[in-house]
């Protein structure tokens, strides 16, 4: 039998992104929008199957590339080949036009320029980005709206930075002369903090734009996935929202997280009305190992380590530079340290160096810092010691390091065992796909 799957669709929030981005709602996105949620919440699964859909739909021509995808690239390289790759597919178009010049003298002018093998997918020399993406738009008819998803690794080398700044170049040139602007661009992060660093600072592209939180889905999510979930299960054994919902929450708003713990619970260890208690234990799981996971690194720094990420946490929560040589920084490192003199910028340079060896901190190719891990930073400002681990407020941060857990759940999965905070690791492994299999699993076969 084929398998059935569950797919949740966004459409109100694609069209509300699409008129922010056509200019037409106080959301004005038509200089570029800027998404961050931690991974494996759905973002590029929305992006995917909602708003890419929707901007198809509106006439414009979509051209989105992954930079997590191809690591071993770099991203400058692996943007600027997506858009020639994308301009290629309009090759016999520029070519009739050249040859019975049906287009304007400006679209002819520009693609004799741009006489070059589009098979070899690069840039030639002389020509810019900007040339290349105004042909795409010239050739396609439409806008070219451009989705560039963990834009991020783009701040790694500096291919990728002046690529950045080449798609500045190029959206407002295509801005210049024209009744519609000819090119959009969106970037999508899983670092909220990282991603702030291509807007925050003037010698930054986009200095002047703003991070926007990625709606994380809600009880619209819940009652449908609830409502197909218990579809399958026995009349008499199912789960209810609110429980769903909270184990939901606890787990960072992590869908397919969400799914590997209802399986388990629903295949192997309850039977109503038990259901709603072991998926809450199993939440509360999740939720302690990820905690854990903050609490040991913090422990095993030094002092001034543990002063330096501190005031770091803090420079991100406030949206401001973090500058680790200056007077002002020195002495809140100072102060947050308990020292008597201040640490000399050579101790903070180790110190930094330290912290990202251990995978705490990440530093772009211009030497500017930033937490690998936001959630880590707001573990920190939250005072955890003080709070319970029901407390509501952990949950924002809790999914930001689920993907740090040990990757042993289901390693034996001829085993039934029960759910504990190290065997729920495995889920790791699960992407921001949210197509997922729900038809055999809960008919009791191995998985």
């Amino acid at each position: 039998m084929v398998p059935s799957s569950f797919v949740f669709h966004r459409p109100m929030l694609a069209a509300s992104i699409v008129a922010g981005l056509a200019g037409e709602s106080l959301l004005d996105y038509s200089s570029g929008l800027f998404l961050a949620s931690p991974r494996h919440t759905g973002k590029s699964t929305f992006l995917r199957q909602d708003l890419m859909p929707a901007c198809e739909q509106r006439g414009w021509e979509v051209v989105y590339v992954d930079l997590w995808s191809s690591p071993h690239i770099d991203p400058g390289l692996l943007i600027e080949s997506t858009i020639m790759a994308t301009l290629e597919s309009y090759a016999p178009r520029i070519k009739k036009q050249l040859s019975t010049e049906t287009a304007g003298t400006d679209a002819v002018r520009l693609y004799r320029k741009l006489t070059w093998d589009l098979s070899q997918q690069k840039l030639p020399d002389g020509v810019t980005l900007a040339e290349a993406l105004q042909a795409l738009n010239e050739a396609s008819g439409c806008p070219v709206i451009l989705f560039i998803d963990e834009a991020q690794h783009a701040l790694n080398t500096v291919k990728g930075m002046n690529t950045l700044f080449a798609l500045k170049a190029a959206r407002d040139a295509l801005k210049l002369g024209v009744k519609q602007p000819g090119l959009r661009l969106v970037f999508t992060g899983s670092s909220r903090d990282k991603l702030a660093k291509l807007v925050m600072s003037r010698d930054q592209p986009f200095f002047g734009n703003t991070v926007t939180p990625f709606p994380l889905l809600g009880r619209d999510f819940i009652e449908a996935f609830t409502q197909h979930v218990n579809a399958k299960l026995a009349p008499d054994n199912t789960f209810q929202i609110a429980d769903v919902a909270q184990a939901f929450e606890r787990m960072g708003h992590r869908p397919e997280l969400l799914w590997e713990v209802v399986r388990r619970v629903a295949l192997e260890l309850g039977q109503a009305p038990e259901l709603g208690n072991l998926l809450q234990q199993e939440g509360k799981a999740v939720q302690a190992d990820a905690l854990s996971i903050f609490q040991s690194e913090y422990e095993q720094l030094t002092e001034l380590q543990q002063a330096i990420l501190f005031v770091l946490s803090q420079a991100a929560a406030e949206q401001r530079p973090f500058t680790p040589f200056t007077q002002t920084t020195l002495q809140e490192i100072q102060v947050r340290a308990g020292r008597k003199t201040r640490p000399a910028p050579s101790s903070i340079q180790r110190g930094l160096e330290s912290l990202r060896g251990k995978g705490l901190v990440w530093r772009s190719g211009r030497g500017v810092y930033a937490l690998e891990d936001s959630g880590m930073g707001e573990w920190l400002l939250s005072d955890d010691s003080e709070v319970g681990v029901d407390d509501p407020m952990q949950y924002s941060y809790v999914g930001n390091t689920l993907d740090r857990l040990d990757r042993d759940f289901l390693q034996q999965p001829h085993i039934v065992r029960p759910i504990t905070a190290d065997t729920l690791s495995e889920a790791l492994r699960l992407t921001d796909n949210m197509e997922v299999d729900l038809e055999q699993p809960l008919r009791g076969e191995d998985t």
